[in-house]
């Protein structure tokens, strides 16, 4: 079932959204597959630390994080990829790793690959390993107000 604060603030803020169930799959890429949505569309969470904060970094399913160019065009001094034992507990109603990419609700910042805000739509795990919620981008541009950001 979705996560209560994701589906709450869709719902107050009447966004159009559609849920895909799947089967249970712990990488982006699994996900993408079981869910029949593509790669790119697919919006992976990779949790992070920014000088010393924790935030989050999306991007295509079918990226990986460049830690480097995060760093570099964010200003940050350092980024590293977060040990779950550090965000973990900021994610209550979420199963470990598939939280919502909505930072806005869980106090981060977030930083989205702009390739993936170039699709109309963006899919993402809605707080558990078997259910992506898909939506349009402009929808979650709106809501999160990421920071694009090429990493």
């Amino acid at each position: 079932m979705l996560e209560n604060r994701l589906k709450e603030n869709l719902e107050a803020h009447k966004v159009p959204y559609t849920t895909i169930n799947h089967s249970q799959a712990f990488t982006a890429m699994e996900i993408a597959e079981f869910a029949h949505v593509p790669g790119h569309e697919l919006a992976k969470t990779v949790m992070v630390r920014m000088d010393g904060k924790l935030a989050m970094a999306v991007l295509p399913s079918t990226q990986r994080v460049n830690l480097e160019a995060l760093r570099s065009n964010t200003g940050a001094a350092k980024v590293e990829i977060a040990h779950e034992r550090d965000f973990c507990d900021n994610f209550p109603g979420c199963e470990v790793g598939a939280m919502p990419p909505f930072g806005n609700l869980y106090g981060m910042d977030v930083y989205v690959e702009p390739h993936l805000a170039a699709d109309k739509e963006i899919a993402f795990n809605g707080g558990n390993h078997t259910e992506l919620v898909k939506m349009a981008y402009d929808d979650f541009e709106r809501l999160v107000k990421p920071r694009k950001v090429a990493m």
